[in-house]
This record gives structure tokens, sequence and C-alpha cells, in this order.
């Protein structure tokens, strides 16, 4: 179809974990336990359930578009100013507007070939070359992707915790890449299982990007995950006050409802 840009044509439908329902229709069995999406077994945040109840009369009002209260406390809670938060439908929802905020027409991506399966998605659709760096153990191999950095990358992507690998990068290697990486790069470090490695013996060395205030990195987390808050889709993110500045200029005006923000 002419209307259909060639590089969308040639996309594969995402093919996520199949609900539940879903697959009792398909097989038949009743009970199923669903390890297909790293979703929260123990079921959503009771206090995010009491903050939709506390809600439910306001529905009929539009949310506040820039987020105030909820990037306050997120502010407050990780030491940084509210200028320096964004929010978003899930870290897929903050990677879309980072693509759309920063890409120009030449530019290009470098992420690890079997690494998250959302940011793939959204950098196919993007229409820009991307360099897939093979991994190393399970690993990222950075100094691989900073052998792919050319005049023309714009953004590289990192998953710390790595989903679906599960490895880390260290502070050392983090620190070693970092040196690599020209100021003109965003680098997108995509910390969705952050609260899953706290209690890990590596932990330590864990290269907690919210020590970092650099200007050309970006952290994302979410509510998904560790808080059961799958269904909802609220991501975050902490960057450098100019950065999100301009996200918030590209970001859709209402992007998050108004249950959102209560759950956050």
């Amino acid at each position: 179809m002419a209307l259909v840009p060639s590089y969308i044509q040639r996309l594969a439908n995402y093919a996520p974990g199949k609900p539940v329902s879903e697959a009792q229709r398909e097989f038949g069995f009743e009970k199923f336990i669903k390890l297909a999406s790293n979703e929260n077994p123990l079921g959503p945040s009771p206090k995010g359930m009491e903050a939709v109840q506390y809600s439910l009369n306001k529905l009929h009002r539009y949310p506040d578009s820039a987020g105030y209260e909820l990037r306050a406390k997120l502010a407050e809670r990780y030491n940084v100013k509210k200028e320096n938060v964004i929010l978003g439908a899930g870290s897929e929802g903050i990677i879309s507007t980072i693509m759309r905020t920063f890409l120009l027409y030449d530019d290009e991506l470098i992420s690890a070939e079997n690494s998250f399966i959302g940011f793939r998605v959204l950098a196919n659709a993007s229409g820009r070359r991307i360099h897939w760096v093979p991994m190393k153990n399970y690993r990222y191999n950075l100094e691989a992707i900073s052998e792919k950095i050319t005049d023309y990358t714009k953004i590289i992507y990192i998953a710390n915790p790595d989903n679906p690998m599960g490895t880390i990068i260290s502070r050392d290697e983090f620190d070693r890449f970092y040196k690599r990486v020209p100021e003109r790069v965003l680098i997108i470090l995509d910390e969705a299982y952050y609260e899953y490695v706290q209690d890990s013996p590596d932990f330590l060395d864990f290269p907690d990007s919210m020590a970092y205030r650099y200007d050309n990195v970006i952290t994302l987390r979410t509510f998904s995950k560790a808080y059961g808050l799958a269904g909802v889709r609220l991501g975050y993110g902490f960057a450098h006050h100019k950065l999100i500045e301009n996200l918030m200029k590209v970001k859709e005006p209402f992007n998050l409802h108004l249950l959102h923000k209560q759950q956050g």
C-alpha cells in the first residue's frame, strides 16, 4: 500500500504474552500460572487500589497533563528536582517520546541483539538504522557497542538489569563505557527491574544511574513490576532538566489518566 512506508510494511506484529482468559478459551483449562510477561504474582499494591477508589468520582475531569503531584513526590523520594522527572505510559511510552523528540532522519541507534523487545519494536518502527550488537555470555557487550558509535549515533539503549537475560552491568563496566560515549549521544538506562537487585550481593557494584547526573543519560523506571501495576501502564524517567523540558513538549497532552497518577 503506497500510503504505508516500506519500513512499516516490513514490521511484524508484537506478540504479547496471552491473557489468562485467552489461554482458557484456547486450551480448555481453568487454572493457569502465567509467566510469559514478568507480571507481579502478588497482585497490585493495596495502596494503589485504595487510590483508585478515591479517584472514581473524578473521572469526568481531564488529568493534570504535567503530572505535577506525582513528579514532585518522585523527585522528593529520589532527591532530584521535579524538573528532572517525566511520566509516561510505561517505559515504552517514554521511549517513544524520546525517539520523537531527539531523532533526526539520518540518526542511528545501538542496543544489544537480544535485549528488551519493547525497545526493538519502537526502534524498528522509527525507520532509522539500528545496530544490534550480539551479547557476550548473555550480557551487554559494552566494548562492542562503543565500537559501533559513529557520527550518526544518537541513542544507545541499555537495560540494566537486562530483560530477559537478568544479567547486570557493573559500575566499573559502565564507567569505562561512558568515557567512550560522546556527549551528543543519549544513553537510555532502562532500570525496570531495579528494585529486584537491591537485595542482591551484586547491588553494591550496581551503577545506580541516579548518582550520575550526566547531561546525556536518562534513567527509566516503572510501577509495572515490583509494585504490581502492569495494567496501569505507569513509567517514569529522570534526566537533565533540559532533556525533560523538551520531552514534555513532545509527549501526548493527556498521556496518563487520573487513575495512573493516583495509583503512583
